[in-house]
């Protein structure tokens, strides 16, 4: 058996076939939980990797165990990869995934080098033998051939089995790959694809056990996967901590009985973030080197980015570290239980701790925690709070994705670190309103009215999530925006959501005809049917008629501890009308209590690299003369074939006519095409170089 830490280059780099054994599991990672986290920490390293400081930055991955085929089995040495095949299944579809990316961007050499890693040379390879460093043989085999032996441009829609995960994981990394390497200057483009491609290539760390083939792999794979309790971040914190403050000559014994908060079943508790679950401890150390550093910290590089910081960045000793870690510890402990508190009147910090904690979501506690590094008034701490509770709240209620906002609080925290107190509000709102693009803008009250108008809420939201919103309905009612207060807070005891009109109305609220069964069937589920009871009613007056003695609207009467339930009570015929009138004012609530500043309309300018492309076709080209009739494309890889550009706008090859550049070129190529990059005009330039002439005289 031989174990090390090793870089892609060294565990890639040789000939090699390295097989899934067909009783694997199949690819199971997807997008939040996994790919987003990876690529947030490759995309990390590489900024990094751009400063002089963080020039040698690397990342810790986990551990893969191999063993050794019996020789002569493969014409190339060969390993089954026994544990850590979804890891190194996803390291290869990134790494190609950003080959083609640098390729269709004609970065070659760029390219090579990673294709170097996922592709056998021709000449090692046997007749009929894939070319795949990565094989699999159960049921993954044919999307991971057909994605990882496309050649670009990549025509995703039209690829063999495109709804697969491992299609589909190549597609995000691709796109993320695209829009982070065309986000800043032309200039320092290949400083940035350079930067990705070495830590692709160096910069991931990952633990290698190499086992013969007549070695026990069975008993190595249980010890990693289910024999012992691994040391969390804040364990390994702990260790360093006391072996610096003995370097320091403190009083070790003291300082852990007084300063080291975190050996209590409060911090020992775990959480879920994500795919991880965490001890508290180890959560809220990342949520404070986020704060301090500025940075996106991911739960897998905790330890190595606190020691980092001790060594390179605090510039100050271990017991004062200590000291300030344990202030900011015991606030954040008081703040979870005193946001749990179900009666008190929560300031706006413990408000939005309680939301957080109803949205599952721990997104804006460093911004908390940076807050309170030092003392602020409070007409900075709430209205900073009250615009990144906003933000992520709005977000919440279009069920937008939530992946790229850890990277934007970062981003803030890093962006007003020394911003006067008197100025910070209105930078920190100002910053969040110029965000731009889908994965990160603020959006705005009229996007959310047209949402929430006829959304059918309650099927789309999680209940504690749905609760939070119609608790906040309630307490605007009850003056917490923009009127004098008349009562407390709306107790957060988990009440009972009750549908207005029933989910079984078929029975005492007839309709006359399908159009106004169809009708009223899409109002059931939406935010003005949808209120707050102190106790759940039971199911005959819950599906019971409107009116009468034993109507429901009396009914609520008898649970009219809320101001939501005073009007519906007053309504003669609750109806559609009568539904769609109080969604408008729960959207007003809801609005009024998560505002934006005057004027923000929260649209998404930053569009992808391939937004409106499709506006302009073949057609249109040839239309407006800049692709003359008889013009003859040519494969970009150089092959023979040739497709005419017909006089209305339609491509020939042999004696077959295509309606796209893309059918021309899966024509010919023989699978799914980018027909845009793969044609190149006589001169050399790509089609798709024409067609952004032709958008640029549109613009």
């Amino acid at each position: 058996m031989d174990t090390g830490v090793r870089t892609p280059q060294e565990i890639f780099n040789l000939p090699q076939y390295l097989l899934v054994p067909i009783f694997q599991r199949p690819y199971v990672w997807e997008e939040e939980h996994q790919w987003t986290p990876l690529w947030q920490d490759v995309r990390r390293i590489a900024e990094l990797r751009l400063t002089p400081q963080g020039a040698s930055a690397k990342h810790f991955l986990g551990a893969v165990v191999l063993q050794a085929q019996q020789p002569g089995v493969n014409s190339l040495t060969a390993r089954d990869l026994i544990d850590g095949q979804q890891r190194l299944t996803t390291i290869q579809l990134l790494m190609d995934a950003v080959a083609l990316v640098l390729e269709e961007l004609e970065h070659d050499n760029l390219a090579q080098q990673l294709a170097d890693l996922t592709h056998n040379p021709a000449h090692f390879v046997g007749p009929g033998e894939s070319t795949l460093k990565v094989r699999h043989t159960n049921r993954d085999h044919e999307p991971f051939d057909a994605v990882m032996n496309a050649t670009p441009p990549l025509d995703y829609e039209h690829i063999p089995h495109a709804d697969s995960r491992i299609v589909r994981a190549h597609r995000y990394f691709s796109d993320e790959v695209r829009s982070w390497l065309g986000s800043g200057d032309a200039s320092d483009f290949a400083m940035r694809a350079s930067a990705l491609v070495s830590v692709l290539t160096q910069g991931l760390q990952i633990v290698t056990i190499d086992l013969k083939y007549d070695e026990n792999s069975q008993e190595i794979f249980e010890t990693l996967n289910a024999r012992g309790t691994p040391l969390t971040a804040a364990d390994l914190i702990k260790n360093y901590v006391f072996q610096r403050l003995t370097g320091e000559g403190a009083d070790t014994a003291r300082a852990y009985k007084e300063d080291w908060p975190f050996d209590t079943a409060f911090w020992e508790q775990e959480v879920s973030v994500g795919r991880y679950l965490l001890s508290r401890s180890s959560l809220f150390l990342s949520q404070w080197l986020i704060s301090r550093t500025g940075e996106e910290i991911g739960p897998r590089v905790v330890f190595t980015r606190f020691k980092h910081f001790v060594e390179h960045q605090s510039n100050t000793s271990m017991s004062v570290l200590l000291q300030q870690i344990k202030e900011q510890a015991d606030l954040y402990k008081t703040w979870t239980e005193r946001s749990a508190a179900t009666n008190d009147d929560l300031d706006p910090v413990l408000m939005c701790v309680y939301r957080m904690r109803a949205m599952d979501l721990e997104t804006l506690k460093p911004i908390l925690i940076w807050l309170h590094e030092r003392p602020r008034p409070d007409s900075t701490l709430y209205p900073v709070v009250a615009s990144t509770e906003s933000w992520l709240v709005r977000r919440a209620l279009l069920r937008l994705k939530i992946g790229d906002l850890g990277r934007v609080v970062a981003d803030l925290i890093r962006a007003h670190r020394d911003v006067a107190d008197d100025q910070l509000a209105t930078q920190v709102a100002g910053y969040l309103a110029a965000l731009d693009v889908e994965s990160t803008y603020w959006p705005g009250d009229d996007e959310i009215r047209t949402a929430l108008i006829t959304e059918p809420i309650y099927r789309r939201i999680r209940r504690p999530r749905l609760r939070m919103f119609l608790e906040a309905v309630e307490d605007h009612l009850r003056g917490y925006n923009d009127k004098p207060l008349t009562l407390g807070r709306v107790p957060r005891k988990a009440f009972h959501i009750e549908h207005v009109l029933p989910r079984r109305w078929q029975q005492h609220w007839p309709v006359d005809d399908l159009a106004g069964e169809i009708d009223r069937q899409n109002h059931v589920h939406a935010l003005g049917n949808l209120t707050l009871l102190t106790a759940s009613l039971n199911a005959s007056v819950s599906n019971g008629p409107w009116s009468g003695p034993t109507g429901k609207q009396r009914k609520l009467k008898d649970h009219d501890v809320f101001l939501m339930n005073g009007r519906i009570r007053d309504v003669e015929n609750w109806d559609e009308e009568a539904i769609d009138a109080r969604t408008d004012r729960m959207i007003d609530a809801l609005l009024a209590t998560w505002p934006v500043p005057a004027g923000h309309a929260g649209r998404v300018i930053a569009a992808s690299q391939d937004s409106g492309a499709s506006e302009i076709y073949l057609p249109h080209l040839v239309a407006s003369g800049l692709l003359p009739v008889g013009t003859e494309l040519r494969p970009r890889n150089g092959g023979p074939e040739r497709a005419v550009v017909l006089a209305d706008g339609r491509l020939a090859v042999d004696d077959k006519v295509y309606d796209s550049p893309s059918g021309a070129g899966q024509a010919v190529r023989g699978g799914a095409t980018n027909g845009w990059q793969f044609w190149t005009l006589p001169d050399g330039r790509r089609l798709g170089r024409l067609r952004e002439e032709a958008l640029d005289r549109n613009s």
